[in-house]
């Protein structure tokens, strides 16, 4: 019972970074991606692990960019491009193409590739333990989106800012973490 609480706790964990980026995302999106960055993000989140379990923490000393700094720079980015687009038009109209929704999906799904690293250390049911981190990152993404439709509809344009500015931030503190 311990091990399956420790693993929901990692997998709420996990998720609170998707579920930030989903919540100012949401202010932009369409309504068709309100299911595809989800899911997206969910199969990443099964996937990272297992696949960080098996490379091992040496491919963590190969990379002279950590993930924490990588993931900040991708937020800021991605805060400067919707920063451009917010004053350019009236109305802010966030598209990301698949390839885009990937890209994003995987830049919050690499905190779950170096949870692989340690995975053996909590359970030896690595599968179900990838299994809850897809499951709870897929809530998360998806309860963030749909709250952040909702104050995109009822705050508009502050709404946006917001989403803006919460990106900002997370990229900083990703950056200087």
């Amino acid at each position: 019972m311990k091990e399956i609480v420790s693993i929901i706790l990692i997998g709420i964990s996990l998720s609170m970074d998707t579920f930030s980026l989903s919540l100012s995302i949401g202010t932009f999106t369409q309504a068709k991606k309100v299911f595809i960055l989800p899911l997206m993000v969910g199969v990443l989140h099964f996937f990272m692990p297992l696949l960080g379990n098996l490379l091992g923490r040496k491919l963590i000393n190969l990379l002279s960019l950590t993930t924490n700094k990588l993931l900040g720079i991708i937020l800021l980015a991605l805060a400067f491009n919707i920063l451009y687009h917010y004053f350019k038009e009236d109305k802010s109209n966030f598209n990301l193409s698949i390839i885009g929704l990937l890209f994003l999906a995987l830049s919050v799904s690499i905190d779950s590739f170096s949870v692989g690293f340690g995975i053996s250390a909590l359970t030896n049911q690595k599968i179900i333990a990838s299994i809850i981190f897809a499951i709870c990152s897929f809530l998360f993404t998806y309860l963030g989106l749909t709250i952040g439709k909702y104050c995109s509809n009822h705050l508009g344009k502050l709404a946006n800012f917001l989403g803006i500015v919460l990106l900002l931030i997370l990229g900083i503190i990703h950056i200087f973490k």
